[in-house]
């Protein structure tokens, strides 16, 4: 099996909910960041064999392969093919997994992955809901399998939030100031410059405006609980946003002929699944899979970057593993830098690998929690 390369790792800002990227068509936002990866790489675009790219809510302007789509929008060449995969919110790290894949087992020599989402444009869980029209309450409850098997549960992502909080007795304070440190850490970060060399201007917008800056443990304490009775609130939890984010993918036989420098190696991928009413709690059992599989010990771990989409689930797998809080998400999470579903998980990758190239890191951790109780991990090798 032969190894695949990080060459390029790139992003656009992230906008918020009603901000400056809440107009715009994702073909024309992942168009960005597929254009921006051949300016900044001097590498042929023909050469590339696949665009994977992660989206969610595939309707609208999301349909019809927006993969393909924002390739073309992109004004790349046109016997480029493109494919649009859907694991949810980590859709665009499986598709990092399906190129680099590609790249291991000798398919493919060049695959570009990364994923698009505007959720200003189609609101969360409009896929879900869209068969209502047609006589589907949900993807489920008409499921006599699903039925058999799981009754009549709500399939709900609140729900799990709380659940775990619970189960891990995480209290609405705590996770009211874990979600503090996600803005702090965001914001100095922006401030810092630390995103400059992954984020690709839209225009004049150049800089992530999901952190809040003036939020406060009080402001955060005010507020009401997104279910009665819970203490999941908004403050807590990843925010709605905008973002496309794109990785290039190469085999050694390309970084030796086009005479590239790669930003890391793929050392280790892998997916598992946990109970989907849970549906959170599967990065847990997924890193132990992933640390077992690949022979790197957690303690060789230098950065983990998690996806923030409670507090609790962050917070969960960091009492579970054991690992140093302060290398967890050191730039801010997706409670502060928001999470536009189909890009989070190249975008998460991609402020990870130039983390570790900016503080001379080693090794890598990236997972997310998904609908259906999957996670995927991936763990990346510095190469800088």
């Amino acid at each position: 099996m032969q190894d695949a390369f990080i060459v390029s790792a790139l992003r656009t800002p992230i906008g918020k909910k009603k901000g400056s990227l809440s107009s715009m068509h994702p073909a024309d936002l992942g168009a960005v960041v597929l254009s921006a990866t051949f300016d900044q790489v001097d590498l042929d675009p023909g050469l590339v064999e696949d665009v994977i790219f992660g989206c969610v809510d595939t309707v609208g302007p999301q349909a019809g392969d927006i993969a393909r789509t924002c390739w073309l929008a992109a004004g790349l060449p046109e016997h480029v093919p493109g494919t649009t995969v859907d694991r949810q919110c980590g859709s665009s790290q499986q598709a990092v997994h399906f190129a680099a894949q590609a790249i291991m087992s000798g398919t493919s020599d060049v695959v570009i992955a990364g994923g698009v989402q505007n959720m200003n444009m189609i609101p969360i869980s409009y896929a879900m809901l869209a068969g209502q029209a047609l006589g589907f309450n949900d993807p489920f409850s008409d499921s006599t399998g699903w039925v058999k098997r799981y009754g009549n549960q709500e399939v709900s992502q609140f729900n799990s939030a709380q659940m775990i909080a619970e189960k891990w007795k995480i209290s609405r304070s705590e996770m009211e100031s874990y979600a503090y440190q996600s803005h702090q850490k965001a914001m100095h970060a922006i401030n810092s410059g630390y995103f400059k060399d992954e984020i690709v201007s839209v225009g004049e917008f150049s800089q992530d405006e999901t952190p809040r800056a003036e939020t406060s443990l009080e402001k955060m304490a005010s507020l009401n609980p997104l279910v009665e009775g819970h203490d999941i609130t908004a403050a807590i939890s990843s925010q709605n946003a905008d973002a496309s984010s794109a990785i290039l993918i190469v085999s050694e036989k390309i970084l030796k002929e086009q005479n590239l420098t790669p930003l890391a190696r793929i050392a280790h991928i892998s997916v598992r699944a946990d109970d989907p009413i849970w549906m959170l709690t599967a990065p847990m059992p997924a890193t132990e899979y992933a640390i077992k599989k690949s022979g790197i010990n957690l303690s060789d771990i230098d950065i983990v970057e998690i996806n923030e989409a409670f507090a609790s689930v962050a917070m969960a797998w960091q009492k579970e593993m054991n690992y140093p809080m302060s290398q967890i998400n050191p730039n801010g999470g997706a409670i502060a830098l928001g999470h536009p579903l189909g890009a989070t998980g190249a975008r998460l990758m991609t402020t990870m690998v130039h983390t570790m190239k900016r503080n001379n890191l080693r090794y890598g951790l990236q997972t997310m929690c998904e609908g259906g109780g999957q996670a995927n991990v991936t763990i990346l090798e510095n190469c800088s």
